[in-house]
């Protein structure tokens, strides 16, 4: 009799154990061996290892598959969480098969062994089938919804809880982002506030609005918000550094004067800082024409500002100029920093506001949450698991489909948050959704190209471009490493059926078959494949926590990150009192959902897995796996240079340090 040796690794999350008797049954290219129990009298605990003997009268060959089969205990369902098993041959060959799934009662499942493989690399029939046969199965599992016209694709679901199994969030996650979002308000200290409609008295009277223990971010927003040089900042390395571009010819429709500026460039002129490069532009055009919400029966406003800026000798990014409308004239005056002290404090509370709309509608909700929802949907439909892209990539998909349902049904649904308490909610949400996905580019995903199209390579004091051009790089090093491994030639690319068919349903249901987007049908090269890879995984990781995890240090404070603004912006100069600045502002319940909203997008989870942090072995050949060790070192190395860098300004840029990075849209 021949020996094969078995350990059974079950996951340490919550509930991971099972009371259901497990079957294991090992399949070759010669034979299969008898069903065997994993656990004939007790149960299987949460992070155990368990040892199993199957015994053979002849080899089985080269291992294909591990069946498991689990049968309910007294009629009860209970489910178990399979990290992966080990199996010892009598060849003494070690073979680790990955599960990292939940496993129902009365599921059947097989696995493959960890040794990625193309499709036209799969020549045995029982692997063949086994492939085709799990795609079409995820084909069933995971199709495409709709959620508005002219935006990506949704996962088809109603609630995050009737996901199947193999992407089900963990009991704890799921408990912890229910309990947060229906309990941010209680936690905030801000209940008593959430269904009063008064507006706020004072300034002084929101400094006195108890949010809990506040970070040095959070208090330094507070203290400094109505500055002009941390308004300039935070266009720079706020939650949305996106906007911001050189201006080397100024818009037909902002008429800034030479007259205007004087006085605020030194002895330089306008003309002459745009000819050094030193003159740059938020232009808020997207939201023009778009109809503000009704927020508490009160109509509110939208703008489509522009705002002009001068990054000075010192290195300080200033506001210029700001014009509150697109169209120029003389109810549509030009706001300077000479101005009143309130003309020029409400012009810039306007471009803060179009900030909360463009930012987390546009840059926030579509270019990451939607975009990445897209990758993961593709990637579970047409990527089977042994499929390197497949193994690359799952880490970076982690919980991303539970939380975008999640955010569409806390946020965005008819009794959202944002639907109900932002100017942006309502029907001209999805309408800036459309537009916005109309204008993207394969380009302004990928950060050097948008950079570079934005003119900002030699802005000083630029903090998320010079960490996230490192992290692009380190993780364009460890793509091209894993891929190049497996894609040996152009032709590679190009002959592998299951890579071709996943890049086409993202250029359909993620681009809308909209080809000045850039993004590509096909792939023809492995230098192709890898700067997409890249992209796809710097969106889901860096990217999303750029504009994520900064809400409620930057938009906590609400003057600073207005959600809804409660009057049109004025005509004239000269009438803007402190009254009229907090009539303009939410009001205190509008303000409070709020800022329990970008709590609750704020919050790390207790599951959290930082970037680079792969705890699921799905790789086992030695060169990814030296791949992913050297992954580590790079962003080890990345993240002590930041943390030295951040020791030595008066604010830290922390949103991308390695260590607060998650692999995937998580939260």
């Amino acid at each position: 009799m021949l020996t094969y040796t078995l350990t059974v690794y079950t996951g340490e999350r919550l509930l991971s154990g099972t009371n259901s008797t497990v079957y294991i049954k090992l399949i070759g290219e010669e034979g299969e061996s008898d069903n065997k129990k994993l656990n004939p009298f007790i149960g299987i605990g949460s992070g155990s290892e368990k040892q199993l003997k199957i015994k053979t009268k002849k080899t089985l060959g080269e291992l294909l598959f591990v069946n498991l089969k689990s049968e309910k205990f007294v009629g009860l369902n209970d489910d178990w969480f399979c990290d992966k098993i080990l199996v010892e041959t009598p060849e003494d060959a070690r073979i680790t098969f990955p599960c990292y799934r939940w496993i129902q009662a009365e599921d059947e499942l097989q696995l493959r062994s960890a040794k990625a493989t193309l499709v036209f690399q799969d020549i045995n029939p029982q692997l063949k089938a086994h492939r085709t046969e799990q795609v079409e199965r995820r084909q069933d599992l995971f199709e495409w919804g709709f959620y508005a016209n002219g935006v990506p694709g949704t996962i088809k679901a109603r609630t995050a809880f009737g996901l199947p199994p193999v992407i089900r969030f963990s009991f704890q996650k799921q408990t912890e982002f229910v309990y947060t979002a229906a309990h941010a308000l209680i936690s905030l200290n801000l209940q008593v506030l959430a269904d009063n409609k008064e507006k706020w008295k004072s300034i002084d009277e929101l400094h006195e609005v108890n949010v809990g223990k506040k970070t040095e971010t959070y208090a330094y927003v507070e203290e400094h918000w109505a500055e002009d040089e941390f308004f300039g900042y935070q266009l720079l390395n706020g939650i949305n550094p996106m906007m911001i571009k050189l201006c080397s010819t100024l818009p037909e429709n902002f008429p800034v004067t030479e007259d205007m500026v004087k006085g605020l460039l030194g002895d330089s002129t306008l003309e002459q800082e745009m000819q050094k490069g030193n003159i740059f532009l938020c232009d808020y055009k997207i939201l023009e024409g778009l109809v503000g919400n009704v927020v508490n029966n009160k109509q509110q406003y939208l703008t489509a500002p522009l705002c002009l800026l001068y990054s000075n000798p010192e290195g300080k990014m200033l506001p210029l100029a700001i014009q509150l409308g697109q169209k120029p004239g003389a109810d549509n005056p030009i706001f300077l920093p000479t101005d009143t002290k309130n003309d020029w404090l409400l012009a810039k509370i306007y471009v803060r506001g179009a900030e909360f709309s463009v930012h987390e509608a546009d840059f926030h909700l579509l270019r990451t949450h939607l975009l990445c929802e897209v990758f993961t949907v593709a990637t579970l439909r047409h990527l089977p698991s042994p499929h390197p892209l497949f193994k690359l990539l799952y880490p970076h998909t982690r919980y991303t489909l539970q939380i975008s349902i999640m955010a569409r049904n806390l946020l965005i649904s008819d009794i959202g948050a944002v639907t109900l308490y932002s100017g942006i909610g309502g029907d001209s949400l999805p309408e800036l959704l459309s537009r916005a996905t109309a204008s993207l580019t394969y380009s302004a995903l990928c950060l050097p190209e948008n950079i570079s199209e934005r003119g900002l390579e030699n802005v000083p004091n630029y903090y998320y471009r010079d960490d996230g051009i490192k992290l692009w790089n380190i993780i364009n090093k460890y793509v091209g490493g894993v891929l190049q491994y497996y894609y040996k030639s152009d032709e590679d690319v190009q002959k592998d059926t299951e890579l071709q068919r996943w890049i086409m349903e993202i250029f359909k249901h993620g681009f809308l078959l909209n080809k000045s987007t850039g993004i590509p049908e096909s792939f023809q090269t492995v230098v192709d494949l890898i700067k997409f890879v890249t992209m796809v995984i710097f969106t889901a990781s860096a990217q999303h926590v750029a504009v994520n995890n900064g809400q409620f240090e930057f938009g906590g404070w609400m003057p600073n990150y207005p959600n809804a603004l409660g009057k049109p912006p004025p005509k004239e100069k000269g009438q803007t009192t402190e009254t009229t600045i907090l009539q303009t502002l939410p009001d205190k319940s509008t303000t409070v959902h709020a800022i329990a909203s970008v709590k609750l997008l704020s919050t790390q989870s207790t599951d959290f897995r930082a970037l680079g942090d792969f705890p699921d072995q799905l790789f086992d050949e030695k060169v990814p796996c030296s791949a992913i060790k050297e992954f580590q070192k790079d962003l080890k190395a990345l993240e002590d240079s930041i943390e030295q860098r951040n020791d030595k300004i008066p604010l830290s840029y922390v949103y991308l340090l390695p260590k607060n990075i998650e692999n995937s849209v998580a939260v």
